[in-house]
């Protein structure tokens, strides 16, 4: 049974500390939930199902908040996950699975996360030890193959040779394409009265090169800042499809696939691979792309590697012009994509990596 993404929706994505800075998971999540269910001209009573991708908030089920807080059926249970920067996609995925195995007729997928409201987290010791703060969780079990997210970055430039001015021309590309392209008026949800991305701007080479360095050839320039945001599709069988009138676009495939820990910029190269091969498609069929920008140098090594046409990858900015909601930042990408595809036809491609080397990739068509 296929799977149509027939309402896609998000949030401003906002750089930590912005307009949302006060808002909660639900707060931020419920109002892009309801206005994906209202493009779709789906009622709350007939979702089976709720997805939410959310890595760095508070744990407990994100999903069921947002749920509820959207005034969806309390039957309605809300399933969350966690793949880190995957999970947006994964979502989708997901989401897809349960419809072609005939679990479910409607689904909403996506992601929410607030960078401004994370908690604090406090890593305890068995010796008493009072406990210690820290920032980013273990994603590999070795510390040698487990860098942090800048250091891999910049281990990436030098394995590939990709230079630190190729990165920063991808950036100044990305702010110019997003300040050059209006955004669809479906695909942005106002909230707090923000109805565009807020972090575009005009970048010059000359900026990028005074950039503060975060690590070797990775700056605060050629890097995603953090972020919050919400984004959500609704996935329906070709059932509900037909029953709403609209034509939607059609979830192909997609893949998850895990790579090397100490180079996870480079795990779509797999994931992207194996979407096509599923599919029966190729690079030189993508006609829209939208490849994650958390480092300008993961793009470029994931657009070279696959063949991709440049022209198609972004064309209205990426991460590094909007930032990076984690959780969300998949299916942010994905919802672009919808109104992309839904507004000229094609086939699209969604890919996004994550930390401890995985990625995943979406295949979309029109």
């Amino acid at each position: 049974m296929s799977a149509h993404i027939i309402g896609a929706c998000r949030s401003a994505v906002v750089p930590r500390g912005g307009v949302f800075a006060a808002l909660s998971l639900d707060a931020l999540g419920a109002p892009v939930l309801r206005a994906a269910l209202a493009q779709a001209g789906v009622s709350a009573h007939q979702v089976d199902e709720v997805i939410v991708s959310n890595a760095i908030g508070g744990g407990g089920n994100p999903a069921r908040l947002v749920s509820l807080a959207a005034g969806l059926p309390e039957h309605v249970a809300g399933l969350s996950i966690d793949r880190q920067c995957a999970g947006g996609l994964d979502a989708l995925l997901l989401a897809r699975a349960m419809i072609a195995s005939g679990a479910a007729d409607v689904v909403v997928a996506g992601g929410v996360e607030s960078y401004s409201r994370r908690p604090q987290r406090l890593r305890t010791f068995a010796d008493g030890r009072p406990p210690e703060g820290y920032d980013q969780p273990p994603f590999a079990p070795w510390p040698a193959r487990d860098p942090d997210m800048a250091n891999a970055a910049d281990t990436l430039a030098r394995v590939y040779g990709i230079t630190r001015e190729a990165q920063d021309m991808w950036a100044v590309e990305s702010h110019r394409k997003a300040l050059a392209q209006p955004l669809p008026p479906r695909e942005i949800t106002a909230i707090e009265g923000q109805c565009s991305d807020p972090f575009a701007r005009r970048m010059t080479p000359a900026l990028a090169a005074r950039a503060k360095q975060i690590s070797g050839t990775i700056t605060a320039a050629n890097m995603a800042v953090a972020a919050d945001g919400a984004a959500f599709c609704v996935i329906v069988s070709d059932r509900m499809r037909r029953r709403s009138g609209l034509d939607g676009v059609e979830i192909l495939g997609g893949a998850t696939k895990g790579d090397r820990p100490e180079l996870p910029g480079i795990a779509p190269l797999a994931a992207i691979k194996a979407a096509f091969a599923q599919t029966g498609l190729s690079a030189d069929q993508i006609t829209h792309a939208e490849i994650m920008e958390a480092f300008a140098v993961q793009a470029i090594a994931c657009v070279e590697g696959v063949g991709l046409d440049p022209i198609c990858v972004n064309t209205g900015g990426g991460a590094l012009a909007r930032g990076h909601p984690i959780g969300a930042s998949g299916t942010v990408n994905a919802v672009r994509l919808f109104h992309q595809l839904h507004g000229t036809g094609g086939t699209g491609l969604a890919a996004i990596a994550a930390a401890g080397g995985i990625a995943t990739a979406l295949i979309l068509a029109a």
